[in-house]
């Protein structure tokens, strides 16, 4: 019977912190959800600094940033792979001498802005979309300490891995940092503030 009472307390602690994980990622979601309120596609398309950044498209990056890492929760590296064209390397692409470059990153690059035919209200919904599967997956997968390894790719530590939970801070963190790049881009655009 102990055994089950421990259980059962691990269960709730458990419970616990799925929910205040869960919790901040919403707070910083809505954080950078307000900073296109009252906004229009055209406006949402705007480059108001000199970065190539636009409302619209952080919010589709953060997106597509939020659905691979939930993928790599449930499926590990393969989720998230980071192939170069046969011939060019890591150094020709940090060099910019790359013969020819991965789709998967021009995909990158055209999630930062709004391209042709896409609506605020579009990348929107999908990034409620991508919200919601987070949610379930954090909310039914049987434990955060389980960990995968991190796809190859020079950013990521050789041989390292990474847990559920470390992934969900990592979702959390990457979210609010592109909250705050938002908030510089609403104020510079119009004025306002998104609080």
């Amino acid at each position: 019977m102990p055994d089950n009472d421990n259980d059962q307390k691990e269960s709730i602690i458990m419970d616990a912190e799925r929910t205040d994980l869960l919790a901040q990622l919403a707070t910083a979601r809505a954080a950078l959800i307000n900073t296109t309120r009252g906004l229009d596609d055209e406006q949402a398309g705007e480059r108001p600094t000199v970065s190539a950044l636009c409302l619209g498209g952080l919010i589709k990056h953060v997106a597509s940033t939020e659905e691979a890492w939930t993928r790599f929760v449930l499926e590990g590296p393969s989720a998230m792979r980071y192939d170069l064209p046969s011939g060019v390397t890591w150094a020709d692409i940090a060099a910019g001498t790359a013969r020819e470059f991965p789709q998967w990153m021009i995909d990158h690059q055209n999630e930062f802005r709004m391209l042709p035919g896409e609506t605020l209200a579009g990348i929107l919904e999908r990034y409620e979309q991508v919200a919601a599967r987070t949610e379930e997956v954090i909310a039914t997968v049987p434990d955060l300490s389980a960990a995968h390894p991190l796809p190859e790719a020079p950013w990521h530590e050789s041989g390292a891995a990474q847990s559920v939970r470390r992934t969900l801070m990592h979702i959390i963190a990457e979210t609010a940092q592109h909250a705050g790049h938002a908030d510089i881009l609403r104020e510079t655009l119009d004025g306002q503030k998104s609080s």
